[in-house]
C-alpha cells in the first residue's frame, strides 16, 4: 500500500524543522534567514497536508497522529535553538513548559490509542499552533533584523539597528505569551479527557 500524499508531506515537514534547527545554530546572518525561509514553507505544510486529507478522503490513523506531532517537532526545534541566541533573550522556563505542556498531550494520546480511539485535536489545540507559529515567526522577524544589521551598510544599517532596538524585547514577552496560552489548552485537553486518564491509571473494578 502506498503513503497518502498528506502523509508524505507531513514527514517532509519533520525532516524540514531538523534543517530548520541545524541552520539557526549556525552564527551567521545568511543561514538564519535560509531558516527563517525553512520555516514558512514547513509552517505552510502543516495548513496543507490537512487540506489535501479532507478534501481527497485520505485521513488516516497515522496521519492523525503524527500530524500533530511533527507540529511539535517543528515548534521545539525553533525554541530550543532560539534559547541559545543571546541577542533574543528568549526565556528558558517559557521553552520548558511549552515542551511539558506538549509532552503531556503527547502522552494522551498515546493513552488514547491504547484504549483504540484516536484523540483528534481541539479548538484551543489548534489555537495555541497558531499562537506558537506566529510567536516563532515574529521571533525569526527579530533575529533576521539583528542580523541585516550586520550585513546592511548605510541608511539600511541604522534603520535595522533601530528596529532592532525596539523589537528586542519582543521575543522573551512573545515567548511567555505563548506558554501561557499553551497551558491553557492543556487544562483543556486534561478536562475533555479525565475519564479516560482516571480509567488508564486505574485498575478494573472485580
Amino acid at each position: 500500500m502506498k503513503m497518502t500524499l498528506a502523509n508524505k508531506i507531513t514527514l517532509t515537514r519533520a525532516a524540514l524543522s531538523i534543517v530548520m534547527f541545524l541552520f539557526i545554530l549556525m552564527p551567521c546572518g545568511w543561514a538564519r534567514l535560509v531558516a527563517t525561509l525553512i520555516f514558512i514553507v514547513a509552517a505552510s505544510t502543516d495548513w496543507v497536508d490537512g487540506k489535501i486529507a479532507r478534501e481527497t478522503n485520505t485521513i488516516t490513523p497515522f496521519g492523525a497522529i503524527v500530524d500533530p506531532f511533527v507540529d511539535k517537532i517543528l515548534v521545539a526545534a525553533a525554541f530550543f535553538a532560539f534559547v541559545g541566541i543571546k541577542e533574543l533573550d528568549v526565556p528558558i522556563w517559557a521553552v520548558f513548559f511549552i515542551l511539558l505542556r506538549e509532552l503531556m498531550v503527547s502522552t494522551l494520546r498515546v493513552i488514547a490509542a491504547l484504549e483504540g480511539k484516536v484523540m483528534a485535536a481541539e479548538r484551543w489545540g489548534k489555537f495555541k499552533t497558531v499562537i506558537q507559529m506566529t510567536a516563532i515567526g515574529i521571533i525569526f522577524f527579530v533575529l533576521d533584523v539583528y542580523h541585516l544589521s550586520h550585513l546592511l551598510t548605510g541608511c539600511a544599517r541604522e534603520v535595522c539597528v533601530f528596529l532592532f532596538v525596539l523589537l528586542c524585547k519582543i521575543p522573551y514577552a512573545i515567548t511567555a505569551i505563548a506558554a501561557v496560552i499553551t497551558w491553557i489548552s492543556a487544562v483543556s485537553y486534561l478536562k475533555n479527557n479525565w475519564d479516560l486518564l482516571k480509567k488508564s491509571w486505574s485498575l478494573p473494578c472485580k
